[in-house]
């Protein structure tokens, strides 16, 4: 039933003006639509919206993952350079290279909008 659904990734934020600021000018997105409170991406095959709410930042997961056939390296380099912070995890049985930890057979890096929403760059 589900598995013909589209699925988007949805992130939680506080203040939409900030959160497009991060998403758009530091994260490249270009808005797809937007109303006073949302805002929803294009990005590859999938979707992200975000959201104003008061429970913003409260998860501890990953929100959204932006899967990378290649290219990551190069994309964790361009974000580093406008100012994206990179979370560092002890994950078993992962090495980290800089931003990036590599393990069973991928490749990825996490960083964290401006309310806190775990966003992970992924590849392999």
């Amino acid at each position: 039933m589900l598995d013909n659904a589209d699925v988007m990734a949805t992130a939680a934020v506080r203040d939409i003006a900030r959160a497009r600021a991060f998403y758009e000018g530091k994260l490249g997105l270009q808005p797809q639509t937007s109303e006073a409170h949302m805002a929803s991406y294009r990005c590859g095959g999938g979707t992200l919206l975000i959201y104003e709410s008061q429970f913003a930042g409260t998860g501890q997961a990953t929100a959204a993952t932006f899967g990378f056939r290649t290219g990551l390296v190069e994309a964790v380099r361009a974000l580093e350079a406008k100012g994206v912070r990179f979370e560092h995890y002890d994950l078993p049985e992962t090495v980290r290279e800089g931003a990036i930890h590599r393990g069973h057979g991928r490749s990825v890096a996490w960083c964290k909008d401006p309310d806190g929403n775990i966003l992970a760059l992924a590849e392999g």
